[in-house]
């Protein structure tokens, strides 16, 4: 990736949905060069596709969470591919410090969230988590 892909995502990363034509103007490059490079990091998997973000007080009924997951010894594999297909977990990161990893968590209730919480806990690897619940989003 050069300068020019870095602005461009940067500019997709700020409003996915901005057209060739502003991008290419944004950039001083022609249409023909956003929309190549754009297919060519889409073809390379940098750019894995587009999503909507909504404010908080949109959804109002949704409940998202925070979760720092210790992992016993060598499993850690194993217990991401088990999150990973935990349907309440939004989002998996990987993290130095206190935790080994960050799991951000979505669910419609509190019933739900518990749920959630339950099914993680019961996952072969995982030796300790603390939850924290997302109030408020200021950026």
């Amino acid at each position: 990736m050069d300068e020019i892909d870095q602005q461009l995502i940067s500019l997709l990363r700020q409003n996915a949905r901005m057209n060739v034509a502003d991008l290419a103007h944004k950039l001083k490059v022609s249409r023909g060069t956003v929309t190549n490079r754009i297919r060519k990091l889409e073809d390379q998997q940098v750019i894995v596709g587009y999503t909507v973000r909504l404010r908080p007080e949109a959804e109002p009924e949704r409940i998202r969470a925070w979760m720092g997951i210790l992992v016993e010894g060598n499993q850690t594999r194993r217990v991401i591919a088990s999150l990973l297909g935990e349907p309440g977990v939004a989002s998996l990161h990987d993290t130095n410090g206190r935790w080994d990893l960050l799991a951000e968590l979505e669910s419609g209730s509190m019933n739900e969230l518990s749920q959630v919480l339950e099914r993680i806990r019961l996952i072969p690897g995982i030796r300790s988590t603390e939850t924290n619940i997302h109030l408020a989003t200021y950026r």
